[in-house]
């Protein structure tokens, strides 16, 4: 049974969400704030957080900030509806994904599945041996799927789920192109929708990551208009 943590100062979404991811089999610990949530993750991580962004104490962008420096748990922000800058930002810190509030509950039980098979997958659970299983080595990059594990130079790079997964979909193929909405299918669930600016974040983050252990990264090459793709350096 997975243990999500829905941290939210709603207290109807608490009660709301709460209810139907129990009634889905998933075990739900709730915290009015971030503080809350931060002290709690700092003695038991749960397999996944769903984190509002603006609450007292302890916002949600500072909750994932510290969380990010020890862990890549799944994340899934819940946004307000103009929020548009704050999901962007959200998604360059390292949240996987984002709701809109208001939202559909049965859309957040799926991207919730969707993101916890990947971490499934990449944690190893599932241990077939794929293309997708497969260690990759292209130049200096090297990636274990079987222990979401990558390296740049000999140097650990920590990646979130979504970004380890784009990596992958981009090196398994150098020098071919794969489009924004290819990447898409890579990276999320056929029953959740995301537009081109989430994967351009996601994108930017994954570089923006591989530069911190190497500022002259360049092996992921944007085509503008037409998606990405990886030149083995």
């Amino acid at each position: 049974m997975s243990k999500i943590a829905l941290v939210d100062d709603d207290r109807n979404i608490l009660t709301s969400v709460s209810m139907t991811l129990e009634a889905e089999g998933f075990e739900v610990e709730t915290y009015n704030d971030g503080q809350q949530a931060y002290e709690a993750f700092s003695k038991k991580l749960p397999d996944m957080a769903v984190l509002d962004i603006k609450m007292p104490r302890m916002d949600g962008m500072d909750l994932l900030q510290r969380l990010r420096q020890k862990s890549a748990m799944p994340v899934i922000f819940l946004t307000s509806k103009d929020d548009e800058i704050d999901e962007v930002l959200g998604l360059r810190m390292g949240a996987d994904d984002y709701v809109k509030k208001p939202f559909s509950q049965r859309l957040l039980v799926e991207r919730i599945r969707a993101l916890l098979r990947r971490q499934d997958a990449v944690d190893g659970n599932v241990v077939a041996d794929t293309e997708d299983t497969k260690v990759i080595e292209r130049g200096e990059l090297r990636m274990d799927p079987l222990r979401h594990a990558v390296s740049w130079k000999g140097q650990d790079v920590s990646l979130t789920v979504t970004e380890f997964l784009l990596l992958q979909a981009l090196a398994q193929r150098p020098g071919f192109v794969k489009s924004r909405d290819q990447l898409m299918d890579v990276a999320y669930d056929d029953q959740v929708y995301v537009d081109d600016r989430t994967i351009d974040s996601h994108i930017k983050r994954l570089r923006k990551k591989l530069r911190m252990v190497d500022p002259e990264f360049s092996a992921i090459e944007t085509l503008y208009g037409i998606g990405y793709r990886y030149n083995e350096e």
